[in-house]
């Protein structure tokens, strides 16, 4: 079986191709090699079994000559950062995705794709399901929050309140069919799903959507510019940098591991019961960001105060937590713990030759888009 990942060359698809040639699979990379993700280059760490293929999935042209004798599909290139060049997540995450469904329903007798696997994120959930104990008049009398707006967050105002009483509502895991999209990728996400889902299924091109949580472990880029927890506090303690904590540091999040992800990456290209489904792939653990700072220094051994001066990134969700009993259902289920990928990533970082300390620069970036903001909490 022959198999094209796009994005090959990054944090996923690496080690996604890594396993896929270990079981025996003929393995394409397609990659453009987005200088904010690969600075450098070409990546050392590709495997030298697969077959490596500079294009954007953009391009039409690169589609047809990716395609060609490939019997599945995993399209995990996206676009992701915090800048506010809106066109460009739907260009590259949702636009290459029809263009992929447009030519192989175009060219139906020269290309015999038997199943595609498309990358979404947690993000589609935005604000995920919450619950009031106090006005809940049912099981399943959820709340369904918006973005936090500025009025609320300049305040210092970090949890989501209750429309009827003004108390704070209680988070609670959220499924696949949450879908409350707030952001430019969030909405270019689950666009995506989407046209995999509807357009696999009108045309009988067998399609899985995996929403992935925070995804964590080697080879995530040092130098996006905003997402990744681990990247940036692993930086932080590297660089005897304090680290930045948003908010009150209690924010819900949910960390999985690459070898987890890779595991239900594999599962569904084999499993015919996954077609046409989306399906939460998340750590099965809640964290806070707080809590999974110190699990890092216990971890690595080092100590550092982080900064709390009550900023925040406008556009975050408050607290957001998968449930994955779906995928579970399937026969997977998470394996490595938080201290796993932190030990895996700190291993990585301290053994390779490229790092930069870049987070000053990330960080004045932020500012100067005003993604970073001050709210009034002393």
């Amino acid at each position: 079986m022959h198999i094209l990942i796009t994005g090959g060359a990054g944090f996923i698809g690496s080690h996604t191709a890594d396993a896929l040639i270990s079981q025996g699979y003929r393995v394409r990379l397609l990659d453009n090699l987005q200088a904010t993700v690969h600075p450098k280059g070409k990546p050392d760490y590709l495997n030298p079994k697969a077959e490596f293929m500079l294009g954007d999935v953009r391009d039409p042209a690169v589609w047809l000559k990716a395609l060609t004798d490939i019997d599945a599909v995993y399209h995990l290139a996206a676009y992701q950062d915090y800048l506010p060049d809106f066109s460009t997540f739907f260009s590259v995450n949702a636009v290459s995705t029809a263009l992929l469904y447009e030519i192989l329903v175009a060219h139906a007798q020269r290309f015999k794709v038997r199943k595609v696997i498309v990358a979404a994120s947690q993000a589609v959930m935005g604000e995920g399901r919450y619950r009031c104990d106090s006005c809940a008049r049912g099981p399943q009398d959820f709340v369904y929050p918006d973005i936090r707006l500025e009025a609320q967050l300049a305040k210092g105002q970090w949890e989501h309140l209750c429309p009827q009483c003004g108390r704070p509502l209680q988070w609670l895991p959220s499924d696949e069919s949450v879908i409350r999209p707030c952001n430019q990728y969030a909405l270019s996400k689950h666009s995506q799903e989407q046209i995999a889902i509807q357009l696999g299924r009108r045309y009988q091109i067998p399609s899985v959507v995996m929403r992935y949580s925070i995804v964590q472990g080697p080879r995530q880029s040092f130098y996006n510019a905003y997402s990744g927890a681990m990247r940036i506090f692993a930086l932080s303690l590297f660089f005897d940098r304090p680290p930045l904590i948003y908010e009150d540091g209690r924010q819900i999040r949910d960390f999985i591991d690459i070898e987890d992800v890779v595991a239900a990456n594999l599962l569904v290209l084999q499993k015919e019961s996954a077609d046409f489904q989306v399906f939460n792939v998340g750590g099965g653990t809640a964290w806070t960001v707080s809590q999974f700072y110190d699990c890092m220094q216990q971890t690595v051994g080092k100590q550092l105060t982080p900064k709390m001066e009550g900023l925040y990134r406008y556009g975050d969700t408050r607290h957001i937590f998968s449930d994955t009993s779906r995928l579970k259902a399937l026969g997977w289920t998470p394996k490595r713990s938080v201290p796993d990928s932190i030990r895996a990533y700190w291993d990585y970082l301290t053994s390779r030759q490229d790092r930069e300390d870049i987070l000053a620069y990330a960080e004045a970036q932020m500012r100067k888009l005003n993604v970073i903001r001050k709210s009034e909490v002393r």
